[in-house]
Protein backbone atom coordinates (compact mmCIF):
# COMPACT_ATOMS: atom_id res chain seq x y z
CA UNK A 1 0.00 0.00 0.00
CA UNK A 2 1.02 3.35 -0.42
CA UNK A 3 2.75 5.92 2.14
CA UNK A 4 3.30 9.21 2.26
CA UNK A 5 5.85 10.73 -0.09
CA UNK A 6 5.40 8.62 -2.73
CA UNK A 7 7.13 5.30 -0.94
CA UNK A 8 5.48 1.74 -0.78
CA UNK A 9 4.81 -0.63 2.19
CA UNK A 10 4.43 -4.11 1.79
CA UNK A 11 4.58 -6.64 4.75
CA UNK A 12 5.59 -3.90 7.29
CA UNK A 13 8.74 -2.76 4.84
CA UNK A 14 8.55 0.92 3.51
CA UNK A 15 10.00 0.82 0.35
CA UNK A 16 11.76 4.01 -1.96
CA UNK A 17 13.31 3.24 -4.73
CA UNK A 18 15.81 0.82 -4.04
CA UNK A 19 15.68 1.30 -0.19
CA UNK A 20 13.92 -0.63 2.40
CA UNK A 21 13.05 0.41 5.79
CA UNK A 22 11.86 -2.14 8.24
CA UNK A 23 9.36 -0.97 10.72
CA UNK A 24 7.73 -4.78 12.04
CA UNK A 25 6.02 -2.49 15.03
CA UNK A 26 4.88 0.18 12.49
CA UNK A 27 5.87 2.72 15.40
CA UNK A 28 8.05 4.58 13.76
CA UNK A 29 10.87 4.16 16.86
CA UNK A 30 14.22 4.56 16.01
CA UNK A 31 17.08 2.15 17.46
CA UNK A 32 18.94 4.62 19.35
CA UNK A 33 21.88 2.18 21.45
CA UNK A 34 19.95 -1.05 20.13
CA UNK A 35 22.86 -3.34 18.16
CA UNK A 36 20.90 -6.48 18.54
CA UNK A 37 19.39 -7.19 15.28
CA UNK A 38 16.29 -9.25 16.51
CA UNK A 39 15.43 -6.42 18.58
CA UNK A 40 15.99 -3.85 16.34
CA UNK A 41 13.66 -5.20 13.93
CA UNK A 42 11.20 -6.60 16.08
CA UNK A 43 10.89 -2.60 17.44
CA UNK A 44 12.34 0.06 16.10
CA UNK A 45 12.92 1.43 12.06
CA UNK A 46 15.86 -0.46 10.55
CA UNK A 47 17.37 0.61 7.48
CA UNK A 48 18.50 -2.72 5.30
CA UNK A 49 21.91 -3.64 5.11
CA UNK A 50 21.03 -6.98 4.41
CA UNK A 51 23.05 -7.50 1.18
CA UNK A 52 25.93 -7.32 3.25
CA UNK A 53 25.29 -11.24 3.38
CA UNK A 54 24.98 -11.51 0.16
CA UNK A 55 28.98 -10.04 0.02
CA UNK A 56 30.45 -12.13 2.78
CA UNK A 57 28.77 -15.32 0.88
CA UNK A 58 30.02 -14.60 -2.77
CA UNK A 59 33.22 -12.91 -1.70
CA UNK A 60 34.87 -16.43 -0.73
CA UNK A 61 37.29 -14.83 1.34
CA UNK A 62 37.77 -17.36 4.30
CA UNK A 63 38.26 -14.10 6.86
CA UNK A 64 37.47 -10.57 6.13
CA UNK A 65 38.07 -7.52 8.09
CA UNK A 66 35.76 -4.79 7.96
CA UNK A 67 37.22 -1.35 9.68
CA UNK A 68 35.11 1.53 10.00
CA UNK A 69 34.71 4.33 13.01
CA UNK A 70 32.91 3.97 16.12
CA UNK A 71 28.68 3.86 15.98
CA UNK A 72 28.50 2.87 12.06
CA UNK A 73 26.71 -0.29 12.46
CA UNK A 74 29.07 -2.59 12.52
CA UNK A 75 27.63 -4.38 15.89
CA UNK A 76 24.27 -4.32 14.31
CA UNK A 77 25.17 -5.90 10.95
CA UNK A 78 27.56 -8.74 12.93
CA UNK A 79 24.52 -9.42 14.75
CA UNK A 80 22.47 -9.28 11.29
CA UNK A 81 25.28 -12.20 9.93
CA UNK A 82 24.45 -14.17 13.23
CA UNK A 83 20.63 -14.57 12.75
CA UNK A 84 20.67 -15.16 9.39
CA UNK A 85 23.38 -18.05 9.08
CA UNK A 86 23.29 -19.32 12.94
CA UNK A 87 21.75 -22.94 12.92
CA UNK A 88 19.10 -22.79 15.77
CA UNK A 89 20.72 -23.33 18.97
CA UNK A 90 18.65 -24.73 22.20
CA UNK A 91 20.46 -22.69 24.26
CA UNK A 92 19.72 -19.63 22.35
CA UNK A 93 15.88 -18.74 22.13
CA UNK A 94 16.73 -15.49 19.93
CA UNK A 95 17.64 -17.75 17.14
CA UNK A 96 15.04 -20.03 17.42
CA UNK A 97 13.04 -19.06 14.16
CA UNK A 98 14.65 -15.75 12.70
CA UNK A 99 12.79 -16.18 9.19
CA UNK A 100 10.03 -14.47 9.61
CA UNK A 101 12.51 -11.22 10.05
CA UNK A 102 14.59 -11.39 6.68
CA UNK A 103 11.29 -12.49 4.54
CA UNK A 104 10.57 -8.06 3.36
CA UNK A 105 14.54 -7.40 3.43
CA UNK A 106 16.59 -7.16 0.37
CA UNK A 107 18.76 -10.63 0.64
CA UNK A 108 15.33 -12.51 1.06
CA UNK A 109 14.30 -11.54 -2.47
CA UNK A 110 17.98 -11.54 -4.20
CA UNK A 111 18.84 -13.59 -7.05
CA UNK A 112 15.58 -15.27 -6.66
CA UNK A 113 16.15 -16.60 -3.74
CA UNK A 114 19.45 -17.98 -3.69
CA UNK A 115 20.84 -16.62 -0.55
CA UNK A 116 17.81 -18.59 1.69
CA UNK A 117 19.63 -21.63 1.12
CA UNK A 118 22.17 -20.30 3.72
CA UNK A 119 19.66 -19.11 6.11
CA UNK A 120 20.01 -21.13 9.37
CA UNK A 121 22.46 -23.17 7.86
CA UNK A 122 25.94 -22.82 9.80
CA UNK A 123 27.29 -23.52 13.61
CA UNK A 124 27.99 -20.18 14.48
CA UNK A 125 30.43 -18.38 17.06
CA UNK A 126 30.27 -15.17 17.67
CA UNK A 127 32.10 -12.78 20.19
CA UNK A 128 32.00 -8.66 21.09
CA UNK A 129 34.94 -7.20 22.45
CA UNK A 130 33.44 -3.61 22.79
CA UNK A 131 33.54 -3.64 26.54
CA UNK A 132 36.85 -5.10 27.24
CA UNK A 133 38.98 -2.11 27.32
CA UNK A 134 40.64 -2.78 31.14
CA UNK A 135 43.16 -1.07 33.37
CA UNK A 136 45.35 -4.20 33.61
CA UNK A 137 46.16 -7.05 31.39
CA UNK A 138 44.87 -9.51 34.48
CA UNK A 139 41.71 -7.59 33.78
CA UNK A 140 41.36 -8.29 30.29
CA UNK A 141 42.10 -11.68 30.31
CA UNK A 142 39.65 -11.98 33.06
CA UNK A 143 36.80 -10.37 31.01
CA UNK A 144 38.19 -12.29 27.66
CA UNK A 145 37.54 -15.37 29.64
CA UNK A 146 34.26 -14.45 30.80
CA UNK A 147 33.30 -13.94 27.23
CA UNK A 148 34.83 -17.30 26.32
CA UNK A 149 32.78 -19.23 28.97
CA UNK A 150 29.35 -17.44 28.30
CA UNK A 151 30.13 -18.57 24.24
CA UNK A 152 30.97 -21.93 25.33
CA UNK A 153 27.85 -22.21 27.36
CA UNK A 154 25.50 -20.56 24.64
CA UNK A 155 26.28 -23.55 22.89
CA UNK A 156 25.74 -26.47 25.39
CA UNK A 157 25.33 -29.47 23.16
CA UNK A 158 28.92 -30.93 23.15
CA UNK A 159 29.71 -34.46 21.94
CA UNK A 160 29.56 -36.66 25.00
CA UNK A 161 33.14 -37.50 25.19
CA UNK A 162 33.97 -33.44 25.58
CA UNK A 163 31.35 -32.74 28.22
CA UNK A 164 34.17 -32.80 30.84
CA UNK A 165 36.24 -30.62 29.00
CA UNK A 166 33.79 -28.58 27.75
CA UNK A 167 32.17 -28.24 31.46
CA UNK A 168 35.49 -26.90 33.13
CA UNK A 169 35.30 -24.09 30.23
CA UNK A 170 31.74 -23.46 30.98
CA UNK A 171 32.28 -22.30 34.58
CA UNK A 172 35.74 -20.21 33.61
CA UNK A 173 38.20 -22.62 34.83
CA UNK A 174 40.50 -22.68 32.04
CA UNK A 175 44.12 -25.08 31.80
CA UNK A 176 47.25 -23.51 30.56
CA UNK A 177 47.01 -22.60 27.01
CA UNK A 178 43.58 -23.41 27.09
CA UNK A 179 41.80 -19.27 26.85
CA UNK A 180 44.29 -18.73 24.03
CA UNK A 181 42.99 -21.96 22.20
CA UNK A 182 39.84 -22.07 22.75
CA UNK A 183 38.14 -20.39 19.75
CA UNK A 184 39.83 -23.10 17.72
CA UNK A 185 38.70 -25.92 20.21
CA UNK A 186 35.12 -24.12 20.35
CA UNK A 187 35.29 -24.65 16.28
CA UNK A 188 36.45 -27.96 16.32
CA UNK A 189 33.53 -29.25 18.47
CA UNK A 190 30.42 -27.45 16.64
CA UNK A 191 32.03 -29.22 13.14
CA UNK A 192 32.15 -32.66 14.85
CA UNK A 193 29.14 -32.33 16.56
CA UNK A 194 27.00 -30.51 13.28
CA UNK A 195 29.41 -32.16 10.51
CA UNK A 196 29.14 -28.46 8.98
CA UNK A 197 31.58 -25.66 8.86
CA UNK A 198 31.30 -23.03 11.51
CA UNK A 199 30.82 -19.47 10.92
CA UNK A 200 32.96 -17.10 13.19
CA UNK A 201 32.12 -13.27 13.80
CA UNK A 202 34.33 -11.47 15.81
CA UNK A 203 33.33 -8.10 16.96
CA UNK A 204 35.43 -4.88 17.67
CA UNK A 205 39.00 -6.89 17.87
CA UNK A 206 40.67 -3.87 18.66
CA UNK A 207 39.08 -2.80 21.40
CA UNK A 208 42.51 -4.72 24.00
CA UNK A 209 44.82 -3.73 21.65
CA UNK A 210 43.96 -0.19 21.91
CA UNK A 211 43.37 -0.81 25.18
CA UNK A 212 46.28 -1.70 25.76
CA UNK A 213 48.28 1.03 23.95
CA UNK A 214 47.18 3.65 26.08
CA UNK A 215 46.73 1.37 29.54
CA UNK A 216 50.49 0.20 29.15
CA UNK A 217 49.49 -3.77 27.88
CA UNK A 218 49.51 -2.95 24.10
CA UNK A 219 52.56 -6.18 24.28
CA UNK A 220 50.59 -8.83 25.16
CA UNK A 221 46.91 -8.18 24.03
CA UNK A 222 48.96 -8.24 20.49
CA UNK A 223 50.38 -11.86 21.37
CA UNK A 224 47.36 -13.03 22.84
CA UNK A 225 45.08 -11.75 19.57
CA UNK A 226 47.70 -12.95 17.50
CA UNK A 227 47.84 -16.47 18.97
CA UNK A 228 44.03 -16.68 19.46
CA UNK A 229 42.83 -15.66 16.13
CA UNK A 230 45.66 -17.77 13.84
CA UNK A 231 45.03 -20.61 15.76
CA UNK A 232 41.34 -20.18 14.69
CA UNK A 233 41.92 -19.20 11.38
CA UNK A 234 44.59 -20.17 9.53
CA UNK A 235 44.31 -24.04 8.33
CA UNK A 236 41.65 -24.95 10.49
CA UNK A 237 39.49 -27.37 8.14
CA UNK A 238 36.35 -26.66 10.30
CA UNK A 239 36.05 -23.46 9.38
CA UNK A 240 33.82 -21.95 6.77
CA UNK A 241 34.51 -18.14 7.06
CA UNK A 242 35.28 -15.35 9.42
CA UNK A 243 33.63 -11.65 9.80
CA UNK A 244 35.65 -9.47 12.26
CA UNK A 245 35.39 -5.80 12.28
CA UNK A 246 37.23 -3.24 14.34
CA UNK A 247 37.83 0.95 13.70
CA UNK A 248 41.30 0.67 13.61
CA UNK A 249 43.38 -1.99 11.53
CA UNK A 250 46.30 -3.13 13.45
CA UNK A 251 48.91 -3.99 10.77
CA UNK A 252 49.97 -7.68 9.62
CA UNK A 253 52.97 -7.61 10.89
CA UNK A 254 52.15 -7.83 14.53
CA UNK A 255 49.05 -9.38 14.45
CA UNK A 256 48.13 -10.82 11.25
CA UNK A 257 51.47 -11.69 10.01
CA UNK A 258 50.61 -15.28 9.77
CA UNK A 259 47.21 -14.70 8.80
CA UNK A 260 47.50 -14.61 4.47
CA UNK A 261 43.94 -15.69 3.91
CA UNK A 262 42.80 -12.45 5.42
CA UNK A 263 41.02 -9.62 3.92
CA UNK A 264 41.23 -6.19 5.29
CA UNK A 265 38.07 -4.17 3.63
CA UNK A 266 38.37 -0.41 5.19
CA UNK A 267 36.72 2.78 4.02
CA UNK A 268 39.22 3.07 0.87
CA UNK A 269 37.64 -0.15 -0.77
CA UNK A 270 34.74 0.05 -3.11
CA UNK A 271 33.50 -3.73 -1.85
CA UNK A 272 30.42 -3.59 0.54
CA UNK A 273 31.06 0.61 0.47
CA UNK A 274 27.66 0.96 1.85
CA UNK A 275 27.01 -0.93 4.07
CA UNK A 276 27.97 0.74 7.03
CA UNK A 277 26.31 4.20 7.25
CA UNK A 278 23.69 5.96 5.59
CA UNK A 279 23.43 6.72 2.06
CA UNK A 280 21.94 10.09 0.64
CA UNK A 281 19.37 7.39 -0.65
CA UNK A 282 18.13 6.05 2.63
CA UNK A 283 18.63 9.65 4.85
CA UNK A 284 15.91 10.53 2.38
CA UNK A 285 13.40 7.86 2.54
CA UNK A 286 13.85 7.95 6.44
CA UNK A 287 12.91 11.12 6.60
CA UNK A 288 10.32 10.82 4.47
CA UNK A 289 8.65 7.98 6.31
CA UNK A 290 9.20 10.04 9.62
CA UNK A 291 7.24 13.13 8.05
CA UNK A 292 10.74 15.05 8.48
CA UNK A 293 11.64 15.64 4.41
CA UNK A 294 11.98 19.39 5.37
CA UNK A 295 15.28 18.83 7.57
CA UNK A 296 17.29 17.13 4.62
CA UNK A 297 19.54 20.24 4.00
CA UNK A 298 20.34 20.54 7.97
CA UNK A 299 20.90 17.08 8.13
CA UNK A 300 23.38 17.00 5.38
CA UNK A 301 25.60 19.96 6.58
CA UNK A 302 25.67 18.06 9.77
CA UNK A 303 26.01 14.29 9.07
CA UNK A 304 26.95 13.68 5.32
CA UNK A 305 30.01 14.30 4.24
CA UNK A 306 32.07 10.94 4.38
CA UNK A 307 33.37 8.93 0.83
CA UNK A 308 33.08 5.42 2.29
CA UNK A 309 34.14 3.15 -1.84
CA UNK A 310 32.83 5.28 -4.12
CA UNK A 311 29.52 6.60 -2.02
CA UNK A 312 28.94 9.11 0.14
CA UNK A 313 27.93 8.12 3.77
CA UNK A 314 26.00 9.87 6.46
CA UNK A 315 26.89 9.44 10.06
CA UNK A 316 24.39 6.86 10.88
CA UNK A 317 24.57 7.21 15.07
CA UNK A 318 24.39 11.48 14.48
CA UNK A 319 21.39 10.68 12.24
CA UNK A 320 18.79 8.79 14.18
CA UNK A 321 19.81 10.93 17.66
CA UNK A 322 18.96 14.17 15.20
CA UNK A 323 15.44 12.98 13.85
CA UNK A 324 15.08 11.41 18.05
CA UNK A 325 15.84 14.91 19.24
CA UNK A 326 13.07 16.33 17.05
CA UNK A 327 15.48 17.47 14.27
CA UNK A 328 17.89 19.08 16.90
CA UNK A 329 21.27 19.74 14.66
CA UNK A 330 24.24 18.88 17.65
CA UNK A 331 27.16 17.02 18.27
CA UNK A 332 25.64 13.40 18.75
CA UNK A 333 28.66 11.06 17.74
CA UNK A 334 31.52 13.09 19.42
CA UNK A 335 29.85 12.63 22.91
CA UNK A 336 29.30 8.81 22.72
CA UNK A 337 33.00 8.04 23.78
CA UNK A 338 36.23 10.01 24.90
CA UNK A 339 38.01 11.40 21.22
CA UNK A 340 41.66 10.56 22.46
CA UNK A 341 43.28 10.12 18.88
CA UNK A 342 41.75 13.44 18.18
CA UNK A 343 42.83 15.28 21.22
CA UNK A 344 46.57 12.94 20.99
CA UNK A 345 46.32 15.00 17.94
CA UNK A 346 45.76 18.61 18.78
CA UNK A 347 47.15 18.37 22.01
CA UNK A 348 50.60 17.33 20.81
CA UNK A 349 50.94 19.34 17.41
CA UNK A 350 53.81 21.50 16.80
CA UNK A 351 53.40 24.58 14.95
CA UNK A 352 53.91 22.60 11.29
CA UNK A 353 51.20 20.33 12.36
CA UNK A 354 48.85 23.43 13.58
CA UNK A 355 49.18 24.87 10.64
CA UNK A 356 47.53 21.87 8.88
CA UNK A 357 44.82 21.66 11.36
CA UNK A 358 43.62 25.39 11.27
CA UNK A 359 43.77 24.69 7.16
CA UNK A 360 41.32 21.90 7.73
CA UNK A 361 39.14 24.03 9.58
CA UNK A 362 39.21 26.38 6.38
CA UNK A 363 35.89 26.35 3.76
CA UNK A 364 37.24 23.52 1.50
CA UNK A 365 39.98 23.46 3.28
CA UNK A 366 42.11 20.02 3.33
CA UNK A 367 45.75 18.74 3.62
CA UNK A 368 47.43 16.67 1.61
CA UNK A 369 49.17 13.03 3.64
CA UNK A 370 49.82 9.59 2.76
CA UNK A 371 47.34 6.94 4.61
CA UNK A 372 48.75 3.99 6.17
CA UNK A 373 45.62 2.06 7.08
CA UNK A 374 47.40 -1.08 8.76
CA UNK A 375 48.88 1.16 11.65
CA UNK A 376 51.70 -0.25 13.47
CA UNK A 377 52.05 1.84 17.03
CA UNK A 378 55.40 2.40 18.23
CA UNK A 379 56.54 2.86 21.60
CA UNK A 380 57.01 6.14 22.56
CA UNK A 381 55.10 9.22 21.27
CA UNK A 382 53.11 8.67 18.00
CA UNK A 383 54.33 10.55 14.66
CA UNK A 384 52.78 12.50 12.96
CA UNK A 385 52.19 10.82 9.89
CA UNK A 386 50.47 7.27 11.88
CA UNK A 387 48.16 10.06 13.61
CA UNK A 388 46.81 11.09 10.36
CA UNK A 389 45.85 7.46 9.58
CA UNK A 390 44.21 6.76 13.14
CA UNK A 391 42.39 10.11 12.42
CA UNK A 392 41.09 8.97 8.76
CA UNK A 393 40.03 5.15 10.01
CA UNK A 394 38.54 6.70 13.18
CA UNK A 395 35.83 8.65 11.13
CA UNK A 396 37.81 11.77 12.08
CA UNK A 397 38.46 12.56 8.63
CA UNK A 398 37.27 11.43 4.86
CA UNK A 399 39.21 11.40 1.46
CA UNK A 400 37.24 11.19 -1.86
CA UNK A 401 41.07 9.55 -3.64
CA UNK A 402 40.63 6.37 -3.38
CA UNK A 403 42.64 5.08 -6.01
CA UNK A 404 45.00 2.16 -5.10
CA UNK A 405 43.86 2.11 -1.57
CA UNK A 406 46.62 -0.33 -0.22
CA UNK A 407 50.06 2.17 -1.52
CA UNK A 408 51.00 3.68 1.51
CA UNK A 409 52.94 6.42 -0.68
CA UNK A 410 49.90 7.94 -2.04
CA UNK A 411 49.13 11.80 -0.61
CA UNK A 412 45.42 12.00 -0.35
CA UNK A 413 43.35 15.09 -0.39
CA UNK A 414 42.20 14.73 3.97
CA UNK A 415 38.83 16.78 5.10
CA UNK A 416 37.01 17.41 7.71
CA UNK A 417 33.75 15.63 6.26
CA UNK A 418 30.77 17.73 8.26
CA UNK A 419 29.90 20.32 10.50
CA UNK A 420 29.85 18.02 13.53
CA UNK A 421 33.57 16.70 13.02
CA UNK A 422 34.47 20.33 12.67
CA UNK A 423 33.12 21.13 16.20
CA UNK A 424 35.25 18.52 17.24
CA UNK A 425 38.15 19.41 16.26
CA UNK A 426 37.40 23.32 17.10
CA UNK A 427 36.53 22.03 20.17
CA UNK A 428 39.90 20.42 21.09
CA UNK A 429 41.84 23.31 20.06
CA UNK A 430 39.97 25.99 22.37
CA UNK A 431 40.72 23.59 25.10
CA UNK A 432 44.21 23.07 24.65
CA UNK A 433 44.48 26.76 24.10
CA UNK A 434 42.60 27.23 27.12
CA UNK A 435 45.27 25.07 29.16
CA UNK A 436 47.69 27.57 27.57
CA UNK A 437 46.02 30.41 28.23
CA UNK A 438 45.99 29.62 32.18
CA UNK A 439 41.90 28.00 32.22
CA UNK A 440 39.23 28.68 30.31
CA UNK A 441 38.52 31.84 32.34
CA UNK A 442 41.67 33.84 31.35
CA UNK A 443 40.74 32.82 27.27
CA UNK A 444 37.36 34.19 27.67
CA UNK A 445 39.37 37.50 29.74
CA UNK A 446 41.47 37.78 26.42
CA UNK A 447 38.65 37.22 24.35
CA UNK A 448 36.70 39.78 25.74
CA UNK A 449 39.52 42.15 25.38
CA UNK A 450 40.36 42.00 22.03
CA UNK A 451 36.99 42.20 21.15
CA UNK A 452 36.75 45.43 22.79
CA UNK A 453 39.97 46.63 21.57
CA UNK A 454 41.60 46.74 25.43
CA UNK A 455 45.41 46.89 24.18
CA UNK A 456 46.75 46.98 27.91
CA UNK A 457 44.39 44.06 28.70
CA UNK A 458 46.08 42.05 25.17
CA UNK A 459 48.96 42.85 26.15
CA UNK A 460 48.60 41.28 29.46
CA UNK A 461 47.07 38.33 28.65
CA UNK A 462 49.21 37.87 26.03
CA UNK A 463 52.43 38.07 28.28
CA UNK A 464 51.08 35.98 30.82
CA UNK A 465 50.32 33.29 28.31
CA UNK A 466 53.57 33.90 26.83
CA UNK A 467 55.47 33.30 30.44
CA UNK A 468 53.42 30.80 31.37
CA UNK A 469 52.60 28.63 28.01
CA UNK A 470 54.92 27.91 25.42
CA UNK A 471 58.53 26.69 25.99
CA UNK A 472 61.15 29.63 24.91
CA UNK A 473 62.75 27.19 22.18
CA UNK A 474 59.49 26.62 20.31
CA UNK A 475 58.97 30.70 19.52
CA UNK A 476 61.70 30.30 17.04
CA UNK A 477 59.99 32.48 14.37
CA UNK A 478 57.17 34.40 13.36
CA UNK A 479 55.12 31.16 12.80
CA UNK A 480 55.72 29.76 15.61
CA UNK A 481 53.57 33.36 17.85
CA UNK A 482 51.40 33.24 14.90
CA UNK A 483 50.14 29.28 15.25
CA UNK A 484 50.10 30.75 18.96
CA UNK A 485 47.94 33.05 18.42
CA UNK A 486 45.59 31.71 15.83
CA UNK A 487 44.76 29.04 18.25
CA UNK A 488 43.85 31.64 20.55
CA UNK A 489 41.39 33.02 18.85
CA UNK A 490 39.18 29.95 18.26
CA UNK A 491 36.15 29.97 19.90
CA UNK A 492 35.89 34.06 20.34
CA UNK A 493 32.25 34.64 20.78
CA UNK A 494 30.15 36.54 18.25
CA UNK A 495 32.93 35.08 15.04
CA UNK A 496 33.95 32.14 13.31
CA UNK A 497 36.85 31.13 13.32
CA UNK A 498 40.02 33.10 12.35
CA UNK A 499 40.63 33.60 9.16
CA UNK A 500 44.89 33.66 8.40
CA UNK A 501 46.86 34.66 5.41
CA UNK A 502 43.96 35.47 3.21
CA UNK A 503 43.88 38.29 0.40
CA UNK A 504 42.57 41.54 0.76
CA UNK A 505 42.68 44.85 -0.18
CA UNK A 506 46.60 45.72 -1.48
CA UNK A 507 47.92 42.42 0.27
CA UNK A 508 47.43 39.14 2.41
CA UNK A 509 46.63 39.57 6.26
CA UNK A 510 48.32 37.95 9.27
CA UNK A 511 44.78 36.76 11.25
CA UNK A 512 41.48 38.69 10.70
CA UNK A 513 37.94 37.67 12.74
CA UNK A 514 34.90 38.22 10.79
CA UNK A 515 31.85 38.83 13.24
CA UNK A 516 28.94 36.90 13.26
CA UNK A 517 26.73 38.72 15.36
CA UNK A 518 25.89 42.76 14.03
CA UNK A 519 26.94 43.80 17.23
CA UNK A 520 30.79 42.61 16.62
CA UNK A 521 33.70 44.96 14.80
CA UNK A 522 35.87 43.66 12.45
CA UNK A 523 39.13 42.35 13.59
CA UNK A 524 42.35 42.71 12.16
CA UNK A 525 45.68 41.80 13.29
CA UNK A 526 49.30 41.73 12.00
CA UNK A 527 52.12 40.33 13.94
CA UNK A 528 55.87 40.87 13.76
CA UNK A 529 58.49 39.06 15.00
CA UNK A 530 62.49 40.20 16.00
CA UNK A 531 64.73 37.85 17.27
CA UNK A 532 66.47 39.80 20.12
CA UNK A 533 64.72 43.25 20.60
CA UNK A 534 64.27 46.00 23.50
CA UNK A 535 60.98 47.79 25.04
CA UNK A 536 61.45 50.50 22.49
CA UNK A 537 62.56 48.35 19.70
CA UNK A 538 59.24 46.23 20.09
CA UNK A 539 56.63 49.00 20.52
CA UNK A 540 57.90 50.30 16.70
CA UNK A 541 57.46 47.47 15.83
CA UNK A 542 54.08 47.37 16.95
CA UNK A 543 53.29 50.55 15.53
CA UNK A 544 54.42 49.97 12.34
CA UNK A 545 52.42 46.77 11.94
CA UNK A 546 49.53 48.72 12.78
CA UNK A 547 49.87 51.03 10.07
CA UNK A 548 50.22 48.28 7.63
CA UNK A 549 47.04 47.50 8.09
CA UNK A 550 45.70 50.50 7.07
CA UNK A 551 48.55 51.04 4.82
CA UNK A 552 47.29 47.73 2.76
CA UNK A 553 43.33 48.30 3.28
CA UNK A 554 43.12 44.38 5.07
CA UNK A 555 39.66 45.56 6.54
CA UNK A 556 38.87 47.97 3.58
CA UNK A 557 35.60 45.53 3.49
CA UNK A 558 34.91 46.91 7.01
CA UNK A 559 30.86 48.22 7.67
CA UNK A 560 30.69 49.89 11.09
CA UNK A 561 33.14 49.42 13.79
CA UNK A 562 36.35 48.01 13.23
CA UNK A 563 39.77 47.09 15.54
CA UNK A 564 43.48 46.61 14.07
CA UNK A 565 45.89 45.42 15.99
CA UNK A 566 50.04 45.38 15.32
CA UNK A 567 51.29 43.34 17.84
CA UNK A 568 55.65 42.30 17.70
CA UNK A 569 56.54 39.77 19.82
CA UNK A 570 60.44 38.73 20.59
CA UNK A 571 60.73 36.16 23.47
CA UNK A 572 58.87 36.14 26.03
CA UNK A 573 58.39 39.46 25.26
CA UNK A 574 55.10 41.34 23.93
CA UNK A 575 54.11 45.32 22.58
CA UNK A 576 50.73 45.44 20.84
CA UNK A 577 49.30 48.49 19.40
CA UNK A 578 45.44 49.19 18.94
CA UNK A 579 43.29 51.20 16.80
CA UNK A 580 39.21 51.37 17.16
CA UNK A 581 37.52 53.26 14.96
CA UNK A 582 34.19 53.78 12.87
CA UNK A 583 34.15 53.52 9.20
Amino acid sequence: MSDQGGGERFCGVYHKGAVRIADLSGRKMLPISDDLFVTTIENSVFIDKSMLIADVVDSGYKATLFCRPRRFGKSLNLSMLQRFFEIPSPEDPAASNTAPLFEGLAIWDAEGGRYREHHGAHPLIHFSFNDTKKESWPDVLGALADKVAAEYARHGYPLPVEKEAYGEIMAGRFGPGELGSSLLRLSRMLFKHHRKRVVVLVDEYDVPVMGGRTKGYYDEAVSFMKGWLTGAFKGNDALAFAVMTGVQRISKESIFSDLNNLVVNTALNLRSDERFGFTDEEVEALAEYLGRESSMKEVRRWYDGYRFGSVDIYNPWSVLNYFENHCMADVYWGNTSGNAVLGDMVGTADDRTLEKLYRLLENGGSVSEPLDTGVVFPYGATPEPVLWSMLYLAGYLTTDDIESPNNRSVSRALRIPNLEIAQLFRGEIVDRFARVAGGGDRLEAFHRALAAGEGDKVTEELGSVLLQGPSYFDLTSENSYHMLLMGLLFGVPGYGDPRSNREAGRGRFDIQLVPSAVSAPLVTVELKWAREAGAEQLAALADEALAQIADRAYDSEGDGRIVRYGIAFSGKSVAVAVEDSVV
